[in-house]
């Protein structure tokens, strides 16, 4: 399997990301004129080496109407803020640019779009308005879009099978931007790594940018440690501040093989409970990390029908299963089984549609894919424009290709 792997240890910035999946393309300079053919008003890219503590690698140079971001204003940063009516640096404005004027295919433009309005939600969250009132700042407007266009058209050209990351090291200590000094990560930066594992250290710094939060939730699919993988390239995307440590992404892509887990299997038969007692102990029983719980008819001693109820769940929620399966079941005692599973990797894309963003699974390995839409929100659509599921499926699947 094709898998791409970021090293987080110093965080993540759109341009570091950038400069790190560049160096794994065949043809960096191609690709950076590729960038300057999209057509971002004001924007051009371009790069240098750059060297830090003894690794070399590249830095991304993206400049607005001839200026780097922060050369122009102190306010020029990715954050957003709230703003009544609809002005340039909206999300509007945002989609507008990226669907009429930008020379990308249409997989690019919705990735791109599908990141904004992973931004844009967080910044809602943290200001307290309607994603309607967001205003992005106007130079870091077309910065943070220059760099989430970039993202978005490397991983459609390296097309990774799937993409995982370590932790994210979001560094310490404050932020300064356009509201004033604030703690790191920025709120809107831990809005977006919600569910993420993210810590701390000793580099007082914001390490990562709102930007780069978002790139990461939308592309990768699992965080942990290096996978067993055959490396075939390594990139080094160079940040502009020193630290003591190195100050980059490191983009490592290889081959790994189909994925196995291990999952515990949990079983025990009742033959004394209603429907309505076995629903709600399933129930409780996901509510408790399971991955699955089925039933199945049985007969048991005596000639009396029963139920066997089975579980499946990872070894980190196995005792509170375990917990839930007594507490909520009139059972005695429950059976385990330690298996090996053969599984397809999974992840979870935002897409943007006319209906609102869509989440899209996609499961890949052993020479498969598949795709399907989260049924909650196909579910939602149809209910709030009075069509049916296959309906609404359909004119979502026909929208996003």
């Amino acid at each position: 399997m094709k898998t791409l792997y970021l090293d987080l240890g110093m965080g993540a910035a759109g341009d570091m990301l950038t400069a790190a999946l560049l160096e794994l393309t065949d043809d960096p300079e191609a690709t950076v004129q590729a960038f300057n053919g999209v057509g971002i008003p004001g924007v051009r890219y371009s790069v240098r080496p750059a060297q830090k503590c003894g690794v070399t690698g590249t830095q991304m140079i993206v400049t607005v109407n001839g200026a780097q971001e922060g050369e122009a204003q102190p306010a020029a940063h990715s954050h957003a803020h709230a703003h009544t009516g609809h002005p340039h640096g909206s999300p509007e404005e945002i989609a507008h640019i990226v669907r009429a004027h930008l020379n990308l295919s249409e997989k690019v433009k919705q990735d791109v779009l599908a990141v904004y309005t992973l931004l844009a939600a967080a910044e809602s969250r943290v200001h307290g308005v309607p994603v309607t009132d967001i205003h992005f700042h106007e130079v870091g407007t077309m910065d943070a879009l220059a760099d989430i266009t970039a993202v978005c058209m490397l991983m459609d050209i390296l097309a990774p099978d799937t993409v995982l990351a370590s932790p994210v090291h979001v560094g310490a200590g404050q932020v300064r931007c356009a509201h004033g000094v604030l703690p790191v990560p920025a709120p809107a930066t831990a809005a977006l790594l919600t569910d993420v594992p993210i810590y701390g250290g000793a580099v007082n710094g914001e390490l990562c940018t709102p930007t780069g939060a978002a790139l990461l939730k939308h592309f990768v699919a699992r965080f942990g440690n290096l996978p067993v993988m055959r490396v075939q390239r390594i990139g080094y995307g160079m940040g502009k501040k020193d630290f003591d440590a190195a100050n980059c992404v490191r983009a490592i892509l290889g081959e790994t093989e189909d994925r196995t887990d291990r999952v515990y299997e949990l079983c025990c038969n009742v033959d004394d409970m209603t429907a309505e007692e076995l629903g709600f102990a399933a129930e409780a029983i996901f509510a408790c990390g399971a991955r699955e719980v089925f039933t199945v008819p049985v007969g048991m001693k005596k000639n009396r029908p029963g139920t066997l109820l089975c579980v499946l769940c990872d070894e980190a929620h196995r005792e509170a299963v375990v917990r839930a399966v007594f507490r909520h079941t009139a059972t005695l005692g429950v059976r385990e089984k330690a298996l090996e599973r053969y599984v397809l990797d999974r992840q979870t894309e935002t897409v943007g549609t006319s209906f609102g963003p869509v989440r899209r699974k996609r499961a890949a390995g052993y020479g498969v894919t598949r795709e399907k839409l989260e049924y909650d929100d196909v579910a939602r659509i149809a209910a709030q424009h009075d069509l049916s599921f296959r309906a609404a499926t359909e004119r979502i699947e026909n929208e996003i290709g």
